[in-house]
C-alpha cells in the first residue's frame, strides 16, 4: 500500500472535482476505476466521500420547493443558449 496522500494534493483536488459524478453513477468507467483506486489508498478522500454521502442523504430529506416561474424560464433560456453554442440543438 502506498503512503497516505498529502491533504490537498493535485490528485485529491482532481478527485474532489469528480466525486458528484462518481456518486451519481455518471462517471466514465476508466475514471471510476481510477477514483476507486485513489479512494482505496487515501484516507482523507475516503472521509470526504463519506461526508459528501451524508450531506446528500440529508439534503434528500428536505422538502422541495418549486422554483418561481421566472427562474425556470431563465434556466430554460440559458440551457437553450448553451446547447446552441455547443451545437447540440
Amino acid at each position: 500500500m502506498t503512503p497516505p496522500h498529502e491533504s490537498g494534493s493535485r490528485e485529491c483536488r482532481e478527485l474532489f472535482g469528480r466525486l458528484s459524478e462518481y456518486l451519481d453513477g455518471e462517471l466514465d468507467p476508466s475514471l471510476c476505476d481510477e477514483t476507486e483506486q485513489h479512494l482505496g489508498e487515501c484516507a482523507p478522500c475516503q472521509e470526504f466521500l463519506e461526508s459528501l454521502r451524508r450531506t446528500v442523504a440529508l439534503l434528500t430529506r428536505l422538502p422541495g420547493e418549486p422554483l418561481p416561474e421566472e427562474m425556470r424560464a431563465a434556466m430554460r433560456q440559458a440551457l437553450r443558449r448553451l446547447q446552441e453554442e455547443r451545437g447540440l440543438k
